[in-house]
């Protein structure tokens, strides 16, 4: 008979192996499952450990790559004196026959040698993913479960282990700790220091348990959206990379990296992307894999460089982030952004430079100004309507005239974090504008035509900052601002989304007097003397 062990085995604990020896030592006929019946007679031929979750690693779920759990299986079963198989099972969502996928994946990777059935295999598993096992007629052996109804435990799960080294700086003296982790495991925590990554993660409140910094955006779209942007912001930051050692932090799908590799001048250079998202990050490791990289020395991490250092300090010759900063603000903090920061400043050797490229607000952003909308170029009805999914949504935005989105704009734009666009309508001479703040008019200018990611997008703020609001944060933090550091406007958006959509006017004596379009990006070079 065979024992199906499944789990994301993060760390293994004293009480499981305990359970394993006590069956071994002992029979499976003196096992009792989940319901107290006795088992089949039978030895036990071989365990096998299904490690979920496997192509996922540095996120509070699952803060350890599979090699490391397989490492510690191996460690911890290495005197129980039976076959043991270790298998990775990769995270497919939310699927209600996981259970099926998982046995379908052990048996393929196997090549048909293990064939696991309810009539020669029993499962181990003392959380509700037991329940689908157990529809498909497996028996199953409840470990540290005491009450299926109320979920009462024996004892520590290895997760709640997990959570307490999470919170406990000196975890190798803790007694909780010291008394539930197999020595296997702390061994390999030690070994790999893994605790104190683990408490960086756990205390990471930008990013999800999954390692993502939003779950309402179409991955899709945004890779889209970065490879075709990504000649342009290239030519933008070529001149100003220093060869070396150079890091793209938010690096996406390393469509940057991949132009630098392609730049002689940098052939000798070595090449860092750090994406903390993981669907970009995956994308990252299968083009290296592809082979779409020129240089062979390009490396890629998945790990948020808010909360902690990406590279280790005074190494790097040039990082460049690109339309990254303003997420920081968005989704963390102003905190988080000095933070960052000050970590890049730490990073780069004396004479490095950071190459940042993101949005930016205007000067006078709390300005009034009149802003006119096109309000024949679409609909106007039902502007608030709900969508069941992110496309509906999209098609339903997509119908609307500018004004009407305008209005939807106004009522979505970050009213999770609390804030309220203020305007109103206005008629002047037989035309109607809408009154409103410099700034909130560049928000609703650079995100009225984000439909398809419409729900993030209206979490971010892209005007938070001026240029010389950037300048000054940066030489508090130690940096000198590049003379060449400038905003600009996008003249490709102004063509091609505002023109005949949207335009800016002043009041002024004789009625009203048109304004140029604001500043939307910049690019600051900070260097480190």
């Amino acid at each position: 008979m065979y024992l199906l062990f499944p789990g994301r085995h993060q760390l293994l604990t004293n009480f499981q192996f305990q359970y394993l020896s006590g069956l071994l030592s002992n029979g499976l006929h003196t096992a009792r499952d989940i319901h107290g019946q006795v088992l089949p007679t039978g030895d036990v031929e071989a365990i096998v450990f299904a490690v979920t979750s496997a192509n996922h690693s540095n996120t509070r779920r699952n803060p350890l790559p599979f090699y490391l759990r397989a490492l510690a299986i191996r460690e911890f079963t290495a005197t129980l004196g039976i076959p043991v198989y270790i298998y990775g099972i990769d995270d497919v969502g939310s699927l209600n026959n996981f259970a099926t996928y998982t046995l379908k994946r052990i048996r393929h990777e196997s090549d048909g040698q293990l064939d696991l059935r309810p009539d020669n295999t029993a499962v181990i598993c003392s959380t509700p993913v037991l329940d689908m096992y157990e529809s498909l007629g497996f028996p199953i052996l409840p470990a540290e479960l005491t009450d299926r109804r109320t979920g009462q435990h024996s004892t520590a799960l290895p997760w709640d282990v997990v959570e307490k080294i999470a919170t406990t700086d000196a975890w190798e003296d803790d007694a909780y700790i010291h008394d539930h982790m197999h020595p296997s495991s702390r061994a390999l925590w030690r070994q790999y220091r893994l605790a104190g990554k683990v408490q960086l993660l756990f205390r990471d409140h930008m990013i999800g348990e999954d390692g993502d910094i939003t779950t309402t955006r179409d991955y899709n779209t945004y890779v889209r959206q970065m490879d075709t942007i990504a000649a342009l912001k290239y030519t933008d930051t070529a001149p100003y990379i220093r060869p070396g050692r150079v890091g793209d932090i938010g690096c996406a799908v390393g469509s940057w990296i991949k132009l630098a590799c392609d730049d002689a001048r940098l052939r000798e250079s070595d090449f860092y992307g750090i994406e903390v998202a993981r669907h970009l990050f995956d994308i990252c490791q299968q083009r290296k894999h592809n082979g779409e990289f020129k240089n062979p020395f390009v490396f890629f991490s998945q790990r948020n460089a808010v909360t902690g250092l990406a590279f280790e300090p005074n190494s790097m010759d040039t990082i460049h982030t690109s339309s990254l900063t303003h997420e920081i603000e968005s989704y963390g903090s102003r905190a988080d952004l000095l933070t960052f920061i000050r970590n890049r400043y730490a990073e780069l050797r004396p004479g490095g430079i950071w190459i940042n490229r993101d949005v930016v607000g205007p000067e006078d952003k709390r300005r009034l100004v009149l802003m006119k909308l096109n309000d024949a170029d679409g609909s106007d009805e039902d502007i608030f309507k709900t969508a069941d999914t992110r496309e509906a949504l999209a098609e339903h935005l997509e119908g609307l005239s500018t004004a009407a989105r305008f209005r939807r704009f106004a009522r979505d734009f970050r009213r999770k974090e609390g804030y309220t666009l203020a305007y109103e309508e206005v008629a002047l001479r037989g035309e109607r504008y809408v009154r409103l703040s410099l700034g909130d008019a560049c928000e609703f200018m650079s995100r009225k035509d984000y439909t398809d990611n419409w729900e993030s997008e209206m979490h971010e703020t892209f005007t938070f900052w001026s240029v010389t609001d950037w300048k000054h944060a940066l030489e508090e933090a130690g940096f000198t601002v590049l003379p060449v550091s400038k905003p600009y406007v996008n003249e490709w958006i102004v063509a091609n989304r505002l023109a005949g959509k949207v335009e800016l006017f002043e009041p002024v004596q004789a009625g009203v007097a048109p304004l140029p379009y604001p500043v939307t990006n910049m690019l600051m070079l900070a260097e480190k003397k």
